[in-house]
């Protein structure tokens, strides 16, 4: 299973790309929304977790270059990264196509992990049908 991890806190990320690698996901991180687009454009993700607030582009304006120019080869969900608990924004982002979020304060590693594969599992059980 490969998973897109951008954030721009480099703690965060290394942090977050350490506990999925060693759950045996492949991650691969960004750290803007320059390089996080087109990473996704190339595509074959099968999850993305993408910060809202990042430099070069935020994840809102990724998510909606993205939908414009659809990528090589399909993405799996999209899940916003944020510490924001702005219920208009996340409600933009669900318009956008992005799948949901997860409040980065709310989470330990162990709920980082089961997040990731409850969502991956629910993604699973989706193609199956």
């Amino acid at each position: 299973m490969r998973i897109l991890v951008v954030e721009d806190e480099i703690v965060l990320k290394d942090l977050y790309k350490q506990i999925l690698e060693a759950e045996k996901y492949q991650v691969d991180t960004a750290e803007d929304g320059e390089r996080a687009l087109a990473m996704l454009q190339e595509g074959g993700y099968d999850l993305v977790l993408l910060d809202v607030k990042i430099p070069k582009m935020d994840g809102f304006a990724v998510v909606e270059n993205l939908k414009k120019n659809p990528p090589k080869k399909p993405n799996g969900p999209i899940f916003f990264l944020t510490n924001s608990e702005d219920e208009a924004a996340i409600a933009n982002s669900v318009s956008l196509g992005v799948q949901g979020y997860l409040t980065k304060s709310q989470f330990t590693p162990d709920t980082l992990v089961k997040e990731v594969k409850r969502i991956l599992d629910t993604e699973k059980s989706k193609t199956a049908v």
